[in-house]
């Protein structure tokens, strides 16, 4: 893990490297991208990233405290039935992932923090399964609201494939996002309101002790 993040950081480097010089993307698609993808709350810009990377709890969890996150909500993406509930996307039938959607400030968090935030909080090279999670549900994958997104997303997979970060083949999917429904009033939040439930003890609070003290820089005070 600790090489895997000092790498990664270097790759966040090159990245925002690349995203300032355009990535390749035209002045007129990087405006369109915009369009698409960024809103104003309170005059400042705001943009959606949306992953899934297993449980949902746990993956708000891990975005919720970074700085320039205005807000996380727990969902379902990337399936065919509308308005889907829990109990329905975690039979496996109607192919949504359990995501969230984060809304952020790209002047104070890059999107390519929030890709790194990602891949060092699951496993990007288990199919359909997170740890005891398995299900397509549980799913590795992102779903981009702009073509800067995509590439970003695309060139940070190679960036790490390319430096060997895995053992293991990335299976993680770039996919433009449809629909999100957000998930059940109970689930949003949910950490936060059950630190003490036995998988939120054992699973996520191990994984977001060892967050906070490899990206304290980037956490809110």
């Amino acid at each position: 893990m600790k090489k895997f993040i000092t790498i990664a950081l270097a790759i966040v480097s090159v990245s925002c490297q690349s995203k300032n010089k355009g990535q390749g993307i035209t002045a007129s698609e990087n405006l369109q991208a915009n369009k698409e993808g960024q809103t104003t709350m309170d005059n400042r810009k705001t943009e959606t990233a949306i992953f899934a990377g297993g449980c949902f709890w746990c993956t708000e969890a891990f975005f919720t405290d970074l700085k320039g996150v205005e807000k996380v909500v727990s969902g379902y993406i990337g399936g065919k039935t509308e308005n889907p509930t829990y109990k329905e996307v975690c039979s496996g039938y109607t192919g949504h992932a359990e995501a969230i959607k984060i809304t952020f400030n790209p002047e104070e968090v890059a999107y390519e923090d929030l890709l790194e935030i990602f891949f060092a909080t699951h496993d990007p090279t288990t199919l359909n399964r997170q740890g005891a999670d398995v299900g397509t549900q549980y799913r590795s994958e992102i779903f981009y609201t702009t073509e800067g997104q995509k590439a970003a997303a695309e060139n940070f997979i190679k960036l790490l494939t390319d430096q060997n970060i895995y053992e293991r083949k990335i299976v993680t999917k770039v996919t433009k996002a449809s629909t999100f429904y957000p998930a059940e009033d109970y689930h949003q939040d949910y950490y936060a309101q059950n630190p003490n439930q036995p998988y939120c003890a054992a699973v996520i609070t191990p994984k977001l002790e060892k967050l906070k003290k490899n990206y304290k820089s980037k956490l809110k005070q």
